[in-house]
């Protein structure tokens, strides 16, 4: 019997720690319940600060001035990098100099959805920025780390020298914001349930098959566009 099928829609930003620490409790929580059931990921683009210029902005100063002091971002930052390395996250904001502007990486996401590269291509992006330091303004450094989760690097050039996926990117943030997404991680599951942060892994892994169960006992029903009735 094929396992039950669980989609998630995973809305989230480059620059979000709290998205990466997610990724990590949810694919503990998979590996929990692979024997029944088979996952289909996807992510949706929100942007932190559509406001950051192009040329990013210097990482501890904007961090500094949004937690309200240099005391508030020691604090915020440690409790942060401790839960990461909790979930085998090496994050190091003392090595990454800029906070980029993330809508070209959500529009390189986009492209590499259309290749299978998706998934590759948030972990690859999320490690560069968090663990690594790498400046995620400087368009070499989003082309050579979408070659390194399979994407190919030339059309990655063509996107960034145009304006190719923006409608597309903007139209999925307009959706997430009508939904009523105000904060990021949001877990969009089945497209109906929804699961708010980056909850602890067993609290997804007793979500999920709780969200399952419902799903399975849906009826027929009479849809308002009338598909159905």
């Amino acid at each position: 019997m094929a396992n039950q099928v669980i989609k998630i829609d995973i809305v989230s930003d480059i620059v979000c720690p709290w998205c990466y620490i997610g990724k990590r409790r949810l694919e503990k929580a998979m590996s929990m319940l692979k024997d029944t059931y088979t996952f289909e990921i996807k992510y949706l683009p929100f942007e932190l600060n559509g406001n950051v210029p192009k040329e990013g902005l210097n990482q501890k100063e904007y961090l500094t001035s949004k937690f309200g002091g240099e005391e508030r971002y020691t604090q915020i930052t440690g409790n942060v990098t401790q839960a990461a390395k909790e979930e085998g996250l090496n994050f190091d904001f003392d090595k990454q100099p800029k906070s980029p502007n993330t809508l070209d990486i959500h529009r390189i996401i986009w492209l590499a959805e259309k290749e299978g590269k998706d998934l590759a291509a948030m972990e690859i992006y999320f490690k560069a920025y968090f663990d690594d330091g790498v400046d995620l303004t400087k368009n070499e450094n989003l082309v050579s780390l979408a070659e390194r989760a399979g994407v190919n690097g030339g059309r990655v050039k063509e996107l960034l020298e145009g304006e190719e996926g923006l409608a597309e990117v903007k139209a999925l943030q307009k959706k997430v914001r009508f939904m009523g997404i105000t904060g990021v991680p949001y877990y969009i599951i089945n497209e109906k349930y929804a699961i708010s942060g980056a909850q602890p892994a067993e609290a997804f892994a007793e979500a999920i098959p709780n969200i399952a169960f419902e799903s399975l006992q849906e009826g027929e029903a009479c849809d308002i566009d009338g598909s159905n009735c």
